[in-house]
């Protein structure tokens, strides 16, 4: 035994060990192999071997220690967990033997997590389950898994939607005290809300929207006066029926955004409350947020007023009845509308068509991408995809909803804080590959700088009708930065704009809800809780995942949809190109698919420059809105990737000599564009 003096020191010499170790902080990075890597804080990697990846999770705040293996090789060794940030999970549950297993579906998880007696809640083998971490492998390596919720097998009806839900951390039932704060509100409450508000039951506001929309958050009315017209667009106020500190509030700012399902939408605040008694239902007294505003004739904006005001709107219209009117078509619904209504809708056509005009010439139009209708069956999966056609209707409800969002964005730019929406164009990493692009397929614009607004509004618009070898626009367009909200005005290059944010979606968006208590704030000294810089990055990345979620559940639907493609040779053109291979979107039905240069003869580089892939022999191109021709091969089911087989493609302009020796050999990943 050792005496205390051995034991002082003994633990002396672990104390000076431990202070003289060298610990990296940083996150663990995932791979589809059993290996990983740590990121660390200082901005390098370090290799994380099979046996340390074992103790930790993906995304998980380590702090490493960085061993010498050979020379010149490192690894990292796991010497503390700080954080772990899996909390929960969603997996297929597994028996082999006498154990019992989830097996994750989270990507980089490879492995299987033992799920103890007493944590497993009666599931079968092969139920989907909900599991959060019941034991971090930190330790031994063995991590434990505790069920939360069997949600239930595959192929049953609606098991996709319930799986997305479960992966993205989404409910779709609402907490107790948000039912208990809806089913306490009612006409009645809205009647006493009303009270010393502009009374505009009597105009002619209509809201324009699809058949089944149920959440009606915008109406509009036009008349023509000396300069132009006097454009109201009236925006359901649900700010002032639900209190900024109450349940709903708090729900709707974690849900962030009401996500579009195909079938089912999930919503981001109750039913009572965004489709009945705040929604601007026809022949009904609502709640509005009114802007008035002032159109002159050639489609500029004049002056501005927002108003609190109650409205009775006079019909709920659909897209296809209002196109039908400004193309002058016979229609038995046309007929049956008041006078007031239908001169509204034509003078508002003509405001929009003027807004229009104006930003085609002094800012940027958006263009008309080809959209699609999913329509699914009893089992909410899909049985066709149609077209959605954009009609005179849809342009319209655009042009009136971008002309009030400008000007909350102007009223906002002029006091002390807002909330904006922000888009600086081109990404800067990308600046270099532009610059080359330029200067080889449109030297006349080269010297354009593009990082300013009135730079890229001129590069885009200049691209839009240029002839070039290579689609400058869409190559271009490929490498858009993302739009991010901001507290400070700025421009929105996207839009060509030099400030923007929207508040004509209160029930759909929490940013939007923000924005009309900021207006309201201002105006009518309403009580105000300001976001903190924390707070609208937590909502902006509530946004991302909601837009993650519904891409997800999308792409699983429509890959097992293209399982019934057949054999024929199908019409599309390249959408995306990548160092392995490109994506094709359908004309028929917008399903996209990966053909993989491995299916190619011969070898292909990525120019990262042109975005073209090249063989390396023949010159042969593939390139951005090329035409092809492409079978149905198969689904990778672990990605939900459509694949497909190139049946021919209308030929690119081969490389010169000189051109393919520059190319070969470029390898830059567009997967981030």
């Amino acid at each position: 035994m050792l005496n205390a003096d051995a034991l002082s020191q003994l633990r002396q010499l672990k104390s000076d060990i431990e202070e003289s170790k060298v610990v990296f902080p940083g996150t663990v990075k995932s791979t589809n192999g059993r290996f990983g890597f740590v990121a660390l804080d200082e901005g390098r990697d370090v290799f994380l071997p099979p046996e340390e990846m074992q103790r930790v999770l993906p995304g998980d705040r380590v702090n490493v220690i960085e061993q010498e293996v050979e020379k010149g090789k490192t690894q990292g060794v796991v010497d503390e967990l700080l954080e772990s940030r899996l909390s929960t999970f969603v997996g297929r549950y597994l028996v082999k033997g006498k154990g019992h297993f989830v097996v994750p579906e989270t990507p980089g998880i490879n492995r299987w997590i033992f799920i103890p007696p007493k944590e497993r809640m009666n599931a079968q083998p092969d139920d989907y389950l909900y599991c959060c971490m019941h034991k971090h492998p930190i330790k031994d390596g063995k991590g434990q898994a505790k069920v939360l919720r069997v949600i239930g097998k595959a192929g049953e009806p609606g098991i996709e939607r319930a799986l997305t839900l479960a992966t993205f951390d989404l409910s779709d039932s609402w907490p107790a005290p948000v039912v208990e704060q809806a089913e306490s509100l009612s006409e009645a409450s809205i009647e006493a809300l009303g009270d010393g508000r502009e009374d505009r039951t009597d105009r002619a506001y209509v809201t324009i929207d699809s058949p089944a929309t149920q959440d009606m958050d915008d109406a509009l009315l036009a008349e023509p006066n000396v300069t132009g017209w006097a454009l109201s667009i009236a925006i359901a106020d649900p700010a002032a029926v639900i209190d900024q500190k109450s349940a709903a509030e708090l729900e709707a700012f974690k849900r962030a955004t009401a996500i579009y399902f195909p079938g089912d939408p999930l919503p981001m605040l109750p039913d009572t409350i965004s489709t009945r008694l705040c929604s601007l239902m026809p022949d009904v007294k609502r709640l509005a947020l009114v802007c008035d505003l002032q159109v002159n004739n050639d489609g500029s904006l004049g002056d501005y007023s927002f108003h609190q005001a109650v409205i009775s709107s006079k019909g709920k219209l659909s897209y296809d009845l209002v196109s039908n009117l400004i193309e002058g078509r016979e229609d038995e619904d046309i007929k049956a509308l008041p006078d007031s209504v239908c001169n509204s809708l034509d003078q508002l056509h003509q405001a929009a068509t003027a807004l229009r005009k104006w930003r085609s010439e002094h800012a940027l139009l958006s263009g008309d991408r080809p959209e699609f209708r999913l329509r699914l069956d009893e089992n909410r999966r899909i049985r066709s995809i149609e077209p959605s056609v954009q009609n005179e209707a849809h342009r319209l409800v655009e042009e009136c909803m971008i002309a009030a969002n400008r000007c909350a964005a102007d009223f906002l730019s002029k006091q002390a804080s807002g909330l904006f929406i922000q888009h600086p164009g081109l990404r800067d990493d990308r600046a270099d590959n532009i610059r080359a692009l330029l200067e080889a397929y449109a030297p006349h614009l080269a010297d354009i700088d593009a990082t300013t607004p009135e730079g890229f509004k001129a590069l885009m618009k200049e691209t839009s009708t240029l002839e070039a070898e290579v689609p400058v626009k869409s190559i271009l367009s490929r490498q858009l930065a993302r739009a991010e909200m901001t507290f400070t005005a700025a421009p929105h290059q996207g839009m060509g704009l030099n400030a923007y944010t929207t508040f004509t979606s209160p029930l759909r968006k929490y940013s939007d809800l923000y924005v009309h208590r900021m207006i309201k704030a201002v105006l009518w000294d309403a009580p105000m809780k300001a976001l903190s810089g924390d707070e609208l990055l937590t909502l902006q990345n509530a946004q991302f995942k909601a837009r993650q979620a519904a891409n997800s559940l999308e792409t699983w639907l429509k890959s097992d949809f293209a399982k019934t493609l057949g054999e024929e040779p199908l019409d599309g053109v390249i959408s995306r190109t990548i160092p392995a291979g490109f994506f094709v979107r359908l004309e028929a039905n917008g399903l996209e698919g990966f053909v993989s240069c491995k299916d190619l003869n011969g070898k292909y580089s990525f120019d990262p420059v042109t975005l073209r892939l090249i063989h390396n022999k023949n010159g042969r191109i593939f390139q951005l809105d090329q035409a092809v021709k492409v079978s149905f091969s198969g689904v990778d089911e672990e990605r939900r990737q459509i694949n497909f087989k190139l049946v021919e493609a209308v030929e690119a302009p081969k490389t010169t000599a000189k051109e393919s020796a520059q190319d070969t050999g470029k390898n830059s990943d567009d997967s981030k564009s």
